[in-house]
């Protein structure tokens, strides 16, 4: 629905006065913020006409108003300036993110991390989905006389490592030998693909140098089941007790929410970019009051797993749009190196 210009700026003023302050917006508070020159009935009139249309509504009788969902869907499309994230805050987030850059888990419990301490809300952090994952690389590591380790790295950044046993005496030879007639056949592979049927035929396929392997393709399996599960990092999930935007009903149902990887994987896995959820966009009843927004990194060019901040639909959606952006950008490059690495 097309707005004048005069209606912009005055539902712009509105979203953000009550986003600063959580106070419904006044006619006198417009009068004074705005840079046009009209009489507090005009004024008025042009939020009486606002919530006519849908965009803001009266809490209480006599009081002010104050954006509607549909108003912040209007503001955050049409009306919104992004705003990179200063300089100070990105040399921040580079240095915190890369001395956490071990593992690509590593990363995205350090991203969610981050979020919370820069926005003061919860995050998640998720790894890709598993459906086109497939292995990168498999390592494999002495750790005893008779026990190794194998370490399965998919091409979505998932490292899973599994041990195993053996009835004989563990050399760097018998290593090399892992190393070499196991990634020749695993790499590339889907980790769908790799069931116990597979397994089996695989073992066949490798003739007298089976009988050394049964225990260590199956460990390649377990780890394979492992890395197809989706990790998910939260952080500062309690802080939604303490948001005066949410009652206690509200925060325990968004929690219990949230605590399930298959809700999660749903919410955070549609789509590429950035995307924001006000209200009951988000189809879930049990995030009916929030506002959440997703930012989604890239592996290898293609679109993988997300950053997102939960909270209330009064939120500094600029700001904290523009820092998940740029975390999920950072955590994106930082995983690809790990797997260039490898």
């Amino acid at each position: 629905m097309s707005l004048s210009d005069r209606k912009k700026k005055i539902l712009a003023c509105v979203v953000e006065s009550y986003i600063a302050d959580g106070e419904a917006v006044g006619s006198k508070t417009l009068q004074n913020n705005l840079d046009i020159n009209v009489s507090s009935a005009t004024i008025r009139n042009e939020m009486a006409s606002l919530e006519a249309m849908g965009y803001l509504f009266q809490p209480h009788t006599s009081a002010g108003r104050v954006p509607s969902q549909n108003g912040y869907r209007y503001y955050i499309d049409n009306l919104m300036t992004k705003v990179p994230l200063n300089e100070r805050f990105r040399q921040y987030a580079d240095n915190y993110l890369t001395k956490r850059a071990d593992s690509p888990e590593g990363v995205l419990n350090g991203a969610a991390n981050l979020i919370t301490e820069l926005t003061g809300l919860p995050a998640i952090a998720t790894t890709p989905p598993a459906e086109n994952s497939r292995v990168h690389k498999l390592r494999f590591v002495q750790t005893g006389r008779n026990t190794g380790m194998v370490v399965l790295i998919t091409s979505t950044g998932m490292v899973k490592s599994q041990l195993f046993r053996t009835e004989f005496v563990i050399t760097s030879d018998m290593l090399r030998v892992f190393d070499r007639a196991l990634n020749q056949h695993f790499e590339g592979l889907p980790l769908k693909d790799i069931n116990q049927a597979f397994i089996q035929t695989t073992a066949l396929s490798f003739g007298e140098l089976s009988l050394f392997m049964p225990n260590v393709l199956i460990a390649i399996k377990d780890a394979s089941v492992e890395a197809s599960k989706m990790s998910v990092a939260q952080s500062g999930m309690t802080k939604l007790l303490f948001l005066k935007d949410f009652d206690i009903m509200s925060a325990r149902d968004i929690l219990k929410f949230m605590s399930d990887k298959n809700n999660v994987s749903e919410l955070l896995t549609s789509g590429a970019g950035t995307k924001v959820f006000i209200g009951s966009e988000s189809g879930k009843y049990e995030l009916m009051n929030s506002g959440i927004i997703v930012s989604r990194y890239t592996l290898g060019g293609s679109t993988a797993g997300a950053i997102a901040v939960i909270g209330p639909q009064r939120m500094n959606y600029r700001n904290i749009i523009a820092v998940t952006e740029y975390v999920a950008e950072k955590s994106g490059e930082l995983i690809n190196e790990l797997l260039d690495a490898d």
